[in-house]
């Protein structure tokens, strides 16, 4: 097992969040990269194969990490931020879109946590980021999000962003919950996490919720969000084009008087 770093950190904001990490001289932090919003002095950046909790194993072993990384759509790289300097020093990390930043002890969780691949942000280095198969290939085919989750192991710190608002819940043994696949944002591996068919054409393309639901069954503990960045993206999406015809806002006559006040004549 690879020591871990025992960071502390501080969270700031409410809905557009950003952690900042402290570090002792020479502990380091490992991150996505573009994750980064300041450093002091004295902290170094080091761009990594994989994570760097496989360094001990030699170049193949990184190499086959990156690899790995590479099949969840990542990059081959991860960047390490460490502090040479002979006093503490601080590095902060943005979240990419409104929502909170989850802090996760690994050694309270039985030292592994799964997460969609696009909810992790950083985490002490030493922490191994891999990634997961589901268990039923209908998962990856029909569940939108994907069948690669990322595998945090470890038993530091490690920082998840879900969006918009967070709900966590501890299911009991058999419990089961149902939910949109773009919800999930991380789950014990103890969870038994699959993809099930709404059960009806017509609830699914006139209902607006989709073909497939996920079904998280305890026991375990789960973390969900209410504004998953493709549901985000696909309002934008839709706004940009009803702008874009004649400039409408929302379809809404409303629109059109507020931007007469407002001295807009296009």
């Amino acid at each position: 097992m690879n020591a871990m770093h025992e960071i502390d950190y501080r969270i700031h904001g409410d809905d557009l969040q950003f952690v900042e990490i402290e570090l002792d001289p020479q502990e380091a932090v490992v991150a996505e990269a573009g994750g980064m919003m300041f450093m002091d002095e004295n902290i170094e950046m080091e761009t990594i194969f994989g994570d760097g909790s496989a360094q001990n194993k030699g170049f193949l072993g990184a190499l086959l990490g990156a690899g790995k990384r590479l099949l969840t759509g990542e990059s081959l790289f991860m960047t390490v931020f460490q502090n040479r300097g002979p006093n503490k020093r601080r590095v902060a990390f943005g979240a990419p879109y409104p929502g909170k930043i989850i802090a996760v002890k690994l050694s309270e969780l039985g030292g592994e946590l799964l997460t969609q691949k696009d909810s992790f942000l950083c985490a002490a280095k030493g922490v191994s980021i891999g990634i997961a198969f589901q268990r039923r290939i209908g998962a990856g085919l029909f569940g939108g999000e994907g069948f690669i989750l990322q595998r945090l192991q470890g038993d530091g710190l490690a920082f998840v962003h879900a969006g918009g608002t967070l709900y966590e819940r501890t299911l009991a043994p058999g419990e089961v919950l149902r939910v949109d696949t773009g919800c999930v944002v991380a789950f014990q591996p103890t969870v038994n996490f699959d993809i099930q068919y709404v059960g009806s054409i017509k609830t699914a393309f006139f209902g607006g919720e989709g073909l497939f639901f996920a079904t998280l069954r305890g026991p375990g503990k789960i973390w969900l969000q209410s504004l998953p960045l493709s549901r985000l993206a696909d309002r934008i999406v839709a706004a940009a084009a009803k702008t874009g015809k004649g400039g409408r806002e929302e379809g809404s006559v409303l629109g059109g008087f507020g931007r007469m006040m407002d001295g807009d004549n296009r």
